[in-house]
């Protein structure tokens, strides 16, 4: 078994772009969830509704790419007020439900055949990635071991995500962010002070769904293509991980714990792998491998929330409103 190449592989996921994607769509959620106590279950679909937005404007209508990001955020702003129209004034129980739904709606709408020139149906979309990389700045060469398309991804990815932190860093210390507090803790003494609990609901359902917007975006860029079966409902659910992983009302908490996921994930399956490869483990195949990685990162989450359910980063007292 090669150690090092499996230590390497799991220090690379630590920048990788898809480790990106996964820290700005979970800071999305803390939005939602660490900071206004909306239980959003499907993160999901504003990323696919981001990914899907920029692509099919940049292959259907030929835009310049900040104009298909203008349309990708436009896109997610429409979508968090078709969702949060109706739904904001639910329960947090019946709130998870609706999204999840709606998450799984956009996923089966853009496989319908009938959409197929449009969307590309189950097999995507594809090449639409040519006016972001015609943007790089850097020249062919080695950058840290990657080339230029790499280096350029990352270096666009995780200043999304540094940039990102310093807004919700701002945003959650100013009166918006404080209300905002006092909605997740208390709805009804917010609402006897005169603030206007729904709009202020709105507002998050919206940033940080822009968010997931973004992320989405990240998340295909470096495939160049955009595939429905990426965006399923357990998509969410490893949002949530990386969430509660670093801490649900916490800035950096998202990014850490995204962090942590993708480079736990790499290790148990280079172990797991190397295992399986050098003979010491029969009774396993690959393809169970990679199921089996899934279940122990799902028995460390369980520990976690039983030992330090505030995550790494969280604190205690953040609890009070779960």
């Amino acid at each position: 078994m090669d150690f090092g190449f499996i230590l390497s592989s799991a220090a690379g996921e630590l920048l990788s772009p898809t480790t990106a994607a996964y820290a700005l769509a979970a800071l999305g959620l803390a939005v939602h969830f660490g900071y206004s106590g909306l239980l959003n279950f499907g993160q999901a679909g504003f990323m696919a509704v981001g990914a899907y937005g920029f692509a099919i404007s940049t292959l259907s209508f030929r835009t310049p790419f900040f104009v298909g990001l203008l349309i990708a955020v436009v896109c997610s702003v429409l979508f968090a007020l078709v969702l949060g129209i109706p739904t904001l004034r639910l329960r947090a129980d019946y709130l998870a439900i609706v999204t999840i739904a709606a998450a799984e709606i956009v996923r089966y709408v853009v496989t319908t055949n009938q959409l197929t020139p449009v969307t590309g149906s189950a097999n995507g979309l594809a090449a639409f990635e040519g006016g972001f990389y015609s943007m790089n700045p850097f020249p062919e060469g080695s950058y840290f071991g990657m080339n230029n398309r790499d280096f350029f991804i990352r270096v666009v990815g995780w200043g999304l995500v540094a940039v990102g932190c310093v807004l919700v860093w701002l945003l959650m210390r100013s009166p918006w962010g404080r209300v905002l507090k006092g909605i997740r803790e208390d709805e009804n003494a917010v609402r006897s002070l005169g603030k206007n609990v729904y709009a202020h609901k709105m507002q998050s359902l919206v940033i940080g769904g822009i968010f997931g917007a973004l992320a989405g975006m990240i998340f295909t860029l470096p495939r160049g293509a955009v595939q429905p079966a990426n965006y399923g409902t357990e998509l969410t659910f490893f949002l949530w991980t990386c969430l509660l992983l670093g801490g649900m009302a916490t800035v950096l908490g998202p990014v850490i714990g995204a962090m942590i996921f993708w480079v736990v994930l790499s290790l148990t399956q280079g172990v797991l792998y190397g295992l399986i490869e050098s003979g010491a483990v029969t009774w396993l195949t690959t393809v169970q491998a990679g199921q089996l990685r899934y279940i122990l990162v799902g028995i460390a989450l369980m520990l976690l929330m039983i030992f330090r359910p505030q995550g790494v980063f969280g604190n205690k007292k953040e609890l009070a409103f779960a």
